[in-house]
């Protein structure tokens, strides 16, 4: 859903859908059907938001096939879905926040991309394998055929860097490589096709983004043009003394709340959001409600999440702005 904020920037409101069982772009659909049903059923026939979380295999499937690509836009427009943000990052249905190793991982920066295929690609590879630069480009690269036709931009959702008590030296320059290559991919990409992605990078409980702190030295040579955070409000609640110094704190150090995840509708994540949504001005373009358990609980989640905010200001695009 796109609301309008007091400021008149648009902010986005999706429902996540995981796509992390399909295993090609044929066996979509049915997923789509059945959370495309749980939606209707709270939100009637209008156009809604969704926001995909794709499996590497299928990413890459995607990726290199544009009639795939085309047949899923036809799917979604037929079911009057709408998408502007992917996520590569590890969410609720693939395990929440775990942060356990990777089978079958090659040796950090060595290789290729097809040295760490999808039996080897697991939801937490990290940045110093080219499997996960290629699965996040592979994000953008879907994307930007997927947006709307008036959208000019999306955001794609990876995965923390990696664990931080794997992250020696070696895999920090890999993971510094490849985090100039995105940059350079996502650029490249922009150039060609007219459309920006920015990628946002999810932190939590034992990454190298973790703390507001080790968020902003591990990110603080990176492109803030096309990089930033993809901040889960209720893992910042949990973990966080001061989760609203601890935006501050990115924020004033250049860096995006590209997108905010919610992913425990019950949490008391509203100050966090009024943080970020304050009434002068919208400092995140994304919100994400993602939550554990069947469609029908997520759209709940989705339906909370959107009362809220209502009682920001926020609006349908199409209605004028109130400050609340």
């Amino acid at each position: 859903m796109r609301l309008r904020h007091p400021s008149g920037r648009i902010v986005h409101l999706s429902c996540g859908i995981s796509l992390d069982h399909a295993e090609d772009p044929a066996s979509v659909v049915g997923r789509l059907d059945a959370a495309t049903s749980a939606l209707r059923g709270r939100f009637g026939t209008g156009p809604l938001t969704v926001a995909l979380r794709l499996p590497y295999r299928l990413a890459a499937a995607l990726a290199e096939d544009l009639r795939a690509r085309t047949r899923l836009r036809a799917d979604l427009d037929a079911r009057g879905l709408e998408v502007v943000t992917l996520s590569g990052a590890s969410g609720p249905a693939a395990g929440g926040g775990a942060v356990g190793p990777e089978t079958g991982a090659s040796e950090p920066g060595g290789g290729d991309a097809a040295g760490t295929e999808a039996g080897a690609f697991g939801p937490e590879a990290d940045w110093s394998e080219p499997a996960r630069l290629r699965h996040t480009l592979d994000l953008a690269r879907i994307l930007v055929d997927l947006l709307p036709a008036e959208e000019v931009r999306g955001a794609v959702c990876t995965y923390g860097l990696g664990r931080a008590d794997d992250w020696d030296e070696a895999r920090q320059r890999a993971g510094a490589r490849h985090l100039m290559r995105l940059s350079g991919g996502l650029a490249d990409l922009a150039w060609r096709v007219g459309r920006a992605v920015r990628a946002g990078f999810q932190p939590g409980p034992g990454l190298v983004l973790d703390t507001p702190e080790q968020i902003v030295t591990a990110l603080t040579r990176v492109d803030k043009d096309r990089l930033g955070v993809c901040l889960d409000l209720s893992t910042a609640l949990r973990d966080w003394p001061a989760p609203e110094a601890g935006i501050d704190r990115m924020t004033d150090a250049g860096l995006s709340v590209i997108t905010a995840l919610i992913t425990e509708p019950g949490a008391a994540w509203q100050p966090m959001l009024r943080h970020l949504l304050a009434a002068d001005t919208a400092r995140t373009e994304y919100v994400v409600v993602d939550t554990p358990g069947g469609d029908e609980h997520r759209a709940a989640g989705l339906a909370y999440v959107l009362a809220e905010l209502t009682a920001l200001g926020l609006v349908p695009e199409q209605q004028p702005c109130t400050a609340p």
